[in-house]
């Protein structure tokens, strides 16, 4: 037996400008197209609710558009992710890129010619966010492809402030198309913002993915890889866990935002376009502070800093009566927000590895974003019962005492963590194939050490099984020998003989040194055992579930 060999090049590393993130012509270039395809979108959604009231002025008829735009992000998202991690990302943009400019495209003709009804306005909404949810895992997953490894804080803080500066810019120049140009053009503009994008992809040309010489998952299985992975990574969770003490409570501003304006400033449209225009100023200048503030606060404080902002922001939107207030309530929720937001994301994108980058980044977009749908939904329900004054003190009440009860879970701990596949196991013995979907496959390691390493190597060795469950692995377990002192055996599940040769390549670098740890104190080295399930047992275990589904249901007496 041979160790394996490495099947692909890795990709070149980049190297660090003094520019940060603009330092690089790729990230410059698609950074510069995004915000252009995001004031597209923007403006598509302003000339989608103005229709919308043309079309038909019932007030359900006009939530309907913002609920046609929310729910794909729940349905397609994660399965978006795995196809982004089991695909080229690269070339899964392109696809749907043009598929969204070919849909805007029709739409806009439809408008064009006066054949826009509701019922085609609420589907071509409902597609289009389709698209953009599939995309949106696959964008966050590039990232470190573009920049260097420290320069991934700025990158995310950029990615933020442009979609901040293309929502508070999109609206008003959407709502100018509409009336100088008529209601149809701001989907043309859409369209044409997507082609921007459409060409920034085609110019850049992403680093090699692994090769690899297994075939890609199943879709399915990719999908429950992901969760499983997130699951059990403790570093990914803490992601999670902090992303839950801030987005509900935020969401409340995002949601009353409108109410303040109107029924709280008794002011109009205008103003509440200065107020968004605002917090994207504030997210601007949250993105410049963001790398002093990690350099002298670490992620952690950093993060408990704009909860609190976001906490004084609350109270501010609370007692806002006069602009200055409303104003200076929205600078400062812009400016933790895009802080908070990006902090999380790079917690996550050091706690990933290539392989399931975009699963583990599609999971976080939907912690976040039904966080913020349940916090949405609450704090109108409260500012409906109690009003909007109370709404915005609870949710600022909430924040802050969600940053004590979280504080355990540290952010970023991934950092200094090898996460790169090592490569380092042997081909398993054999003499015949074995078919990929053969299985479950059980593994047993025996070991033998002296009984004085026993402590320290249960301890390693449970750090190893959630490693090992993390790429694949259940049903992990120890069993001591009873009777042979110092024998152990370690017994786990993997759920195919494919899925065991992608274990063998997401292994890390991290988990290797885990595997040093446990070698040191062995008396001899482990003895591996690869056990396959026959597949004349999976074809009894088919048969007898089979009759028990067709058996008759006998009444009891």
């Amino acid at each position: 037996m041979s160790d394996d060999q490495n099947l692909s090049a890795t990709p070149a590393e980049l190297a660090p400008s003094r520019w940060g993130a603009f330092g690089h012509a790729a990230f410059t270039i698609i950074w510069t197209a995004s915000i252009v395809s995001n004031i597209g979108t923007a403006m598509f959604d302003t000339g989608s609710a103005w229709l919308m009231t043309s079309l038909n002025a019932d007030p359900m008829a006009v939530s309907l558009v913002q609920a046609a735009s929310r729910l794909p992000i729940f349905l397609f998202v994660l399965p978006a992710g795995a196809l982004a991690d089991v695909i080229d990302s690269r070339r899964f943009l392109i696809i749907v890129e043009i598929a969204i400019a070919i849909l805007t495209a029709v739409f806009a003709t439809v408008v064009s010619l006066g054949l826009a009804t509701p019922t085609s306005l609420l589907a071509t909404t409902f597609l289009l966010s389709a698209g953009l949810s599939l995309t949106a895992p696959a964008w966050l997953s590039i990232t470190p492809f573009l920049v260097t490894r420290p320069e991934l804080d700025a990158a995310s803080a950029a990615n933020s402030v442009g979609y901040n500066i293309a929502r508070a810019v999109g609206p008003a120049l959407g709502g100018l198309a509409i009336a100088g140009l008529g209601v149809a053009a701001p989907f043309w503009i859409a369209c044409l913002g997507d082609l921007a994008m459409i060409a920034a992809l085609l110019w850049w040309r992403s680093p090699q993915k692994s090769a690899g010489s297994l075939p890609a998952e199943r879709l399915t299985s990719a999908v429950r890889t992901g969760l499983r992975y997130a699951a059990n990574s403790g570093h990914l969770r803490a992601t999670f866990m902090r992303a839950l003490a801030f987005f509900p409570f935020a969401a409340a501003y995002w949601a009353l935002l409108p109410l303040v304006a109107r029924r709280q400033m008794i002011e109009g449209p205008e103003f509440y376009g200065l107020l968004l225009g605002a917090i994207g100023a504030g997210a601007i200048g949250g993105s410049i502070a963001l790398n002093w503030l990690k350099a002298k606060l670490g992620p952690d404080r950093v993060v408990a800093s704009g909860t609190l902002a976001t906490a004084f922001a609350l109270v501010l939107f609370g007692l806002a009566r006069d602009p200055i207030t409303a104003l200076c309530a929205c600078l400062v929720a812009g400016a933790s927000w895009t802080i908070v937001l990006a902090s999380l994301y790079v917690s996550a994108q050091v706690a990933l590895p290539d392989w399931v980058r975009a699963r583990g980044l599609a999971i976080l977009l939907t912690v976040v974003y039904g966080a913020m749908t349940v916090g949405s939904a609450a704090w109108g329900h409260i500012a409906g019962l109690e009003g909007l004054q109370i709404a915005h003190f609870a949710a600022a009440a909430g924040a802050l005492l969600a940053i004590p009860l979280t504080w355990r879970w540290k952010l970023q701990t991934a950092a200094e963590i090898d996460l790169t596949p090592s490569l380092h196991w042997q081909a398993p013995p054999g003499t015949q194939r074995v078919d990929d979907d053969r299985g479950p496959v059980l593994v047993t390691i025996e070991y033998r050490l002296e009984s004085q390493n026993r402590d320290e190597f249960l301890s390693v060795l449970d750090e190893l099984g959630q490693e090992r469950k993390r790429d694949g692995a259940y049903a992990w377990n120890v069993f001591e020998d009873a009777a042979d002192r110092g024998r152990f055996l370690e017994t786990f599940l993997i759920q195919s003989w494919l899925e065991l040769m992608h274990a063998r390549e997401r292994v890390t670098n991290a988990d290797r040194m885990l595997e040093e740890q446990v070698r040191r104190l062995l008396k001899e080295p482990a003895h591996v055992t690869l056990l396959v399930a026959p597949e004349a047992t999976r074809r009894a275990d088919r048969k007898l579930a089979s009759e028990i589904l067709a058996a008759p249901v006998t009444p009891s007496a």
